[in-house]
């Protein structure tokens, strides 16, 4: 099956680049959910502004000159409680995930069953393709994140294994109906894989993560795993993260059990990003393809073309080039609340990585 996305579908561009997928909020919108929520605000009203937000969002990733892009997730609560929306089962005192800065984000917790999403990730990218041409990545949240839901003890009349059964089955129609909405790709939010190494160093809770995950992917096709693949970071949030402490070599060995056909792995941010790129390299199968981070969202400043060009370069002295692309290392802003990154750094940011990635391409003449 071909690729979605072949190689020189932008003038020049010989080395695939994608995003990972959210953008920073325009202040007007974050201003407008916080009315609405404050019951001074319409729901019309409240939509007229995100549908403004999503147009503003894709008509700059087309100016930075993106092969591929998102709807930069500017209509989600966040990247990870999507399908949370409009669920009256839930319970606000979940699991907490405590950040290097002092800050925690707490997901909800199941009060009762049965477990269904209220929102599909499909609805996303069909009005995000309203407003583009262009070939757009959907992002959805792991089964593993929203397993995390229920509760330690057993919730009456609603086993463990009832919910799970049920979560496989959301987790899957979340990708299905991605990939039948004309997703370029799907790209799964595992960002909870470095974390729970951090919580379970025997590296059980990992490898429980990947099994639910691979029980969700062994549903679909070769064919169609070549257009899903994973996304794995320490985290970025009102610019911390949660498990930058954990070395990339005691995830990556597990990690790439997936049955993907894709890996976006944070890069840039990394104190030694050969040595990993070493573990990365011994670890890639022949039709896998590799997403190097070249872009750190959480820094402040925008990187240069010259800086992207090298970290590809570096990369590809250590990768094959045919199954080598570029990413951003994380969202941006990844949470409707987090304004500690300027809308215009993140696009800038992006248009560094496509500028940079077509200089290395050019170079290692591509």
């Amino acid at each position: 099956m071909p690729r979605t996305l072949p190689r020189g579908t932008l003038p020049g561009m010989a080395i695939l680049t994608e995003p990972i997928g959210s953008i920073p909020r325009p202040a007007t919108l974050i201003q407008a959910i916080a009315a609405f929520q404050a019951g001074k605000l319409s729901r019309a009203l409240l939509d007229d502004e995100y549908a403004a937000a999503l147009r503003d969002t894709i008509e700059r990733f087309q100016q930075t000159g993106s092969p591929v892009i998102s709807d930069g997730e500017q209509t989600k609560p966040s990247f990870a409680t999507y399908p949370l929306s409009g669920l009256t089962n839930l319970a606000p005192d979940g699991v907490t995930i405590p950040f290097a800065d002092g800050h925690v984000r707490q997901l909800p917790r199941l009060t009762s069953g049965p477990f269904r999403y209220g929102v599909h990730a499909a609805g996303y990218l069909e009005a995000a393709r309203r407003y583009t041409q262009l070939p757009v990545k959907q992002a959805v949240i792991s089964a593993s994140a929203l397993s995390l839901l229920y509760p330690s003890t057993e919730i009456a009349g609603y086993p463990r294994q009832a919910f799970l059964a049920n979560l496989i089955d959301e987790a899957e129609a979340d990708i299905r109906g991605a990939l039948d909405a004309g997703a370029a790709n799907v790209q799964i939010d595992f960002t909870e894989a470095r974390l729970s190494l951090k919580l379970d160093p025997s590296g059980n809770l990992l490898r429980s993560f990947v099994a639910l995950n691979n029980q969700v992917l062994d549903r679909f096709t070769p064919e169609e795993r070549v257009r899903i693949g994973v996304h794995v970071c320490p985290g970025g949030d009102h610019d911390s993260t949660h498990s930058a402490d954990i070395d990339y070599a005691a995830l990556l060995p597990d990690l790439f059990q997936l049955n993907v056909g894709r890996f976006y792995l944070q890069m840039a941010s990394e104190p030694d990003r050969k040595r990993i790129l070493r573990i990365v390299a011994g670890l890639l199968g022949p039709s896998h393809l590799v997403f190097i981070g070249v872009i750190d969202p959480i820094h402040p400043v925008v990187e240069t073309a010259a800086q992207v060009r090298d970290r590809v370069l570096e990369a590809a002295s250590l990768l094959p080039i045919q199954q080598l692309g570029t990413t951003d290392d994380c969202g941006f802003a990844p949470f409707a609340d987090d304004t500690s990154t300027a809308r215009d750094i993140a696009f800038s940011k992006i248009q560094a990585r496509v500028e940079g990635t077509e200089l290395a391409a050019r170079e290692l003449g591509v």
